[in-house]
């Protein structure tokens, strides 16, 4: 067997595509070479900004003083504590409308959102009155909102208690790390048994915006200008409009779902990162690089089809290739990928790869026109080039098809090789044929396939 012509040929043919492999690996290290500059972009847009928003509150802290004794050395001593006791809303509902701006440094972008937020609670003043006690003192009552990044604090324009004007503070007034503004409350707002909060907060920020549900019932409308939206987190919204204008969407959760009631009962507040929340993220649609990244993937399916299509040309016609033009073609498929991603930082994807597509078509045209001896012959070829390449781009835009799709271009091509040497007696070529006498100006014996 190892006699054989055409075992040669295929183990020369499978040494050229691992050989092919090198640049491709380099080419797939410079994709994530320059996805990670554009990662770079999107961290100095958070540093020089503010990053990831979550929204906690409003909540009504209640600073209290309880006095406790202990026995020590069996004797009476008393002790004090102070921590703060959160009350929930028993409603939460919060409009929000968000614009979504894109930061250019250099040849990358990131972007940046800004949400203006209008915010309706009440609460129920009476669990006030189950706070006191002999034992224990009330402090003066205030609302805490705390968010992800202060810096993203804009304007505050409305604050209205009861109908009451009230300032905003900076701080949460919440001991650890929870950043953001809290509202005094007055005896007059603590008077009535229902208190009611309305205000207007304008948040900036990069990544997600979150808000966490703390009323017995919350409900978050938002509306963006960015149609390409991230909704993770632990809810779904129950309602999604998406366009090409933007999106809209609506979330509900109540303490029955969530259990959130339970979280700030032991009057400190949870870990605020950890805790549910409506989430949304100002999603990056799959940019030049990941493209290119799963482009690559198909390059070993590419040349080994173009590899087969010449196999096929050289079993069925006395022409005869050299593994060094085998080579060359394939090289010129790897020089496609590098050529995709240098368009595609400048021109956007689809048109760097019609760009790339014909610069492969008109250098093997060139090429397959001479080592092919014909411009019928190479137009052949290089038209099957160029529909591969629109096979693989259906493949890259159609990822729920992908695998349908790929196994149909596998099969036709299956098929294809099959039907055009059915008739072929592969015997022929496994014997070994006798080298021709010198000077008859052959060149058969410098051949791999003899």
């Amino acid at each position: 067997m190892k006699k054989s012509p055409l075992f040669w040929k295929i183990s020369t043919l499978l040494g050229c595509i691992l050989l092919l492999l090198l640049p491709l690996f380099m080419v797939s290290n410079l994709i994530s070479e320059r996805a990670s500059y554009r990662d770079d972009v999107e961290d100095t847009l958070r540093q020089s900004t503010s990053g990831p928003q979550q929204l906690t509150g409003p909540l009504i802290a209640v600073p209290v003083t309880e006095i406790y004794y202990k026995f020590e050395d069996k004797k009476k001593v008393e002790h004090k504590r102070s921590f703060l006791h959160f009350l929930l809303p028993e409603s939460l509902v919060i409009d929000g409308s968000q614009r979504v701006e894109s930061r250019n440094i250099g040849i990358y972008d990131g972007q940046i959102w800004s949400t203006d937020l209008k915010l309706k609670a009440q609460f129920n003043t009476d669990k006030l009155a189950q706070l006191k006690g002999e034992t224990i003192t009330l402090g003066q009552p205030f609302i805490a909102i705390g968010v992800g990044d202060a810096r993203g604090i804009g304007a505050v324009s409305v604050s209205q208690v009861n109908g009451e004007t009230l300032a905003v503070e900076p701080g949460s007034g919440v001991s650890g790390e929870l950043p953001g503004i809290h509202i005094p409350l007055t005896k007059k707002a603590l008077e009535t048994k229902t208190l009611s909060l309305e205000m207007a907060l304008n948040l900036n920020g990069t990544g997600s915006f979150s808000v966490v549900p703390v009323g017995r019932n919350s409900e978050l409308t938002l509306r963006s200008n960015w149609p390409h939206p991230g909704f993770m987190g632990d809810y779904l919204p129950v309602k999604r409009e998406i366009g090409a204008s933007g999106f809209q969407a609506h979330w509900q959760s109540s303490w029955f779902a969530n259990n959130l009631e339970s979280l700030f009962s032991t009057n400190q507040l949870p870990e605020w990162r950890n805790v549910p929340a409506f989430s949304v993220t100002v999603a990056t649609p799959a940019d030049q690089y990941q493209l290119t990244d799963r482009a690559i993937k198909y390059a070993v399916l590419l040349i080994a089809l173009t590899f087969m299509a010449f196999f096929v040309y050289e079993t069925l016609t006395d022409l005869r290739l050299h593994p060094m033009q085998y080579l060359l073609v394939g090289l010129s498929l790897v020089l496609f990928y590098l050529v995709l991603l240098a368009f595609s930082e400048h021109v956007g994807f689809t048109p760097a790869w019609v760009i790339a597509s014909l610069t492969g078509a008109l250098m093997n045209g060139v090429y397959l026109q001479a080592v092919l001896k014909g411009w019928k012959r190479s137009a052949i070829f290089v038209v099957a080039l160029l529909g591969l390449d629109t096979v693989m781009w259906f493949l890259l835009r159609s990822e729920d098809s992908a695998l349908l799709l790929g196994s149909g271009v596998l099969a036709t091509a299956l098929f294809a090789v099959m039907f055009l040497t059915r008739h072929f007696d592969w015997y022929s070529l496994s014997q070994s044929r006798r080298r021709p006498p010198k000077g008859d100006g052959s060149n058969e014996s410098v051949r791999i396939w003899k």
